[in-house]
């Protein structure tokens, strides 16, 4: 069977089970007891109810809480099932606690999606780089047979490996080995996982050894959904949610935004300030020119003042000759009679000039004095200005609009790890491209999420799990491969989970 075939016999089984959800009881509401919220990451919210055992609810179905009361409805999807307890991760908070509410699952929603983003893989295979899907081909086969698949044993490829390892703790080990690897070489990973505590298991294992390997783990792994437990291989894991990363960076950002903001709105502040203080400085440096051009003619006038008055007062005494010779000048008693009358209205005259000019001096020097601190401070914030390309720059980078844009910041991220039903049903995932698909546990994984996980790859797949199950799951190699409600329902722990 050929790819796109094994692709559109997969599409048109989940639509079977779409057509048929409703009929079985799955959109059914379910009485859930009492709710409490377990943590919070951003914008979501875990939730932990109590419900029947008998309740048809899934991981990764999407359901809708509606609350006692008048409170609104909030949507969610099931990321845990342990027994009677469902963990529901909502996109709204109603309270810390709640006695009663009322579940309504969307499975015909969640098989709509998963068939469509099958069809659509088989329909516009172009957009899709298939080629390390068509590995899968044998695997996922409906007709290969258990038997054949056990007796291939291990494959080593550049486009297809397997890990099949009995021990969980080494299959991790090796798994963790081989995401450091591909995060050294720059390789974008989907980390994909029957169930999501799994997925946290893994996710620790694999930060633990990042982090031993001096490798910067925090931005480089991401959970994209709020994780389950609090801890897994010894790593706290809520610093490694998505939304949580996420919530965290737009508010470093949106720190960042305002602070850029309150440096420009105080750089606007102080630029005409110190423009009217220069202006002022720029008058008050005139005046004090003027003033010391008054005082020198004012010197100038009180000198030959003086030598006025010492030349009258000896004039009789003065030989004749001596005399004879200021006279040929114009120089006579009666002639520097007048001259000092002259010089002393010229003096009395730059008087008034001085005291003008005294009393605008006094007038500038308050208006044109700068503060000690606010010449550094405004040479600090030109600096930080022109760094940034200029108040242009800046006017454009306060007045464009946050985005937050989920794929972009997902991107930026090296291991992503989800579950395989979150992947073929979020439609953010069906934008998304990754250069290798390591699937943990893939025994468990039903074949349908498997290729659509595997369609959203470049290089390279890689298969682990434990062999002993592939012999007694219904997920590789079975009749139908498709997802059934029995499926849906996951067995229960063993012992009660660790809630983040």
């Amino acid at each position: 069977m050929k790819l796109i075939d094994l692709i559109q016999h997969y599409a048109q089984a989940l639509a079977e089970e779409h057509d048929a959800a409703a009929q079985r009881g799955l959109d059914a509401p379910i009485h859930a007891g009492s709710g409490r919220k377990l943590a919070t990451a951003g914008t979501l919210h875990l939730y932990a109810f109590d419900v029947p055992a008998s309740a048809p609810l899934a991981e990764d179905v999407p359901v809708t809480i509606i609350p006692p009361g008048d409170q609104e409805p909030t949507e969610g999807f099931v990321v845990g099932r342990d027994n009677r307890t469902v963990l529901v991760q909502t996109f709204d908070a109603f309270g810390q606690t709640v006695d009663s509410a009322s579940i309504v699952p969307d499975a015909s929603a969640f098989f709509g999606t998963a068939s469509k983003r099958l069809a659509d893989m088989a329909g516009t295979s172009d957009a899709y780089t298939l080629g390390p899907a068509e590995r899968l081909t044998p695997w996922l086969s409906p007709d290969a047979s258990r038997a054949e698949q056990l007796a291939r044993g291990p494959v080593a490829t550049a486009a297809f490996t397997t890990l099949w390892e009995e021990d969980p703790a080494a299959r991790r080990t090796r798994l963790a080995a081989l995401a450091i690897e591909l995060a050294r070489h720059n390789k974008r990973t989907l980390l994909i996982s029957p169930s999501h505590r799994r997925a946290d298991d893994l996710l620790g294992t694999i930060a633990r050894a990042m982090k031993a390997a001096g490798l910067t783990f925090k931005s480089l792994l991401c959970r994209y959904e709020m994780p389950l437990q609090a801890e897994a291989g010894g790593m706290a894991l809520s610093e490694l949610g998505f939304e949580a990363q996420m919530h965290q960076f737009y508010a470093r950002s949106r720190a960042d935004k305002a602070a850029l903001r309150r440096k420009y709105e105080r750089f606007r502040e102080l630029t005409p300030l110190l423009a009217y203080k220069a202006q002022k400085q720029r008058d008050l440096d005139e005046v004090k020119l003027l003033e010391w051009r008054l005082l020198t003619q004012l010197s100038d006038l009180q000198r030959k003042i003086k030598e006025i008055t010492a030349t009258l007062a000896e004039y009789e005494s003065l030989p004749i000759w001596k005399r004879l010779a200021m006279q040929t000048t114009g120089k006579n008693v009666a002639s520097l009679g007048e001259y000092k009358t002259i010089y002393e209205g010229q003096v009395q005259s730059l008087l008034h000039e001085l005291e003008i000019a005294k009393h605008r001096i006094d007038e500038l020097s308050p208006e044109a004095a700068i503060p000690k601190d606010l010449r550094p401070e405004y040479d600090e914030l030109k600096d930080d200005i022109k760094k940034l390309g200029g108040t242009k720059q800046i006017r454009e980078m306060l007045a464009a609009e946050e985005d937050t844009n989920r794929q972009a910041f997902l991107q930026n991220k090296r291991v992503v790890a989800t579950t395989a039903a979150r992947v073929i049903s979020d439609p953010l995932f069906g934008k998304m491209r990754f250069d290798v698909l390591i699937a943990d546990e893939a025994p468990a994984i039903p074949a349908s999420f498997l290729l659509a996980a595997a369609g959203l790859v470049r290089e390279r797949i890689v298969l682990s799990g434990d062999p002993r199950e592939v012999a007694v799951t219904q997920a590789l190699g079975r009749s139908r491969s498709a997802l059934t409600p029995t499926d849906l329902i996951r067995r229960p722990a063993s012992s009660p989970p660790s809630f983040a």
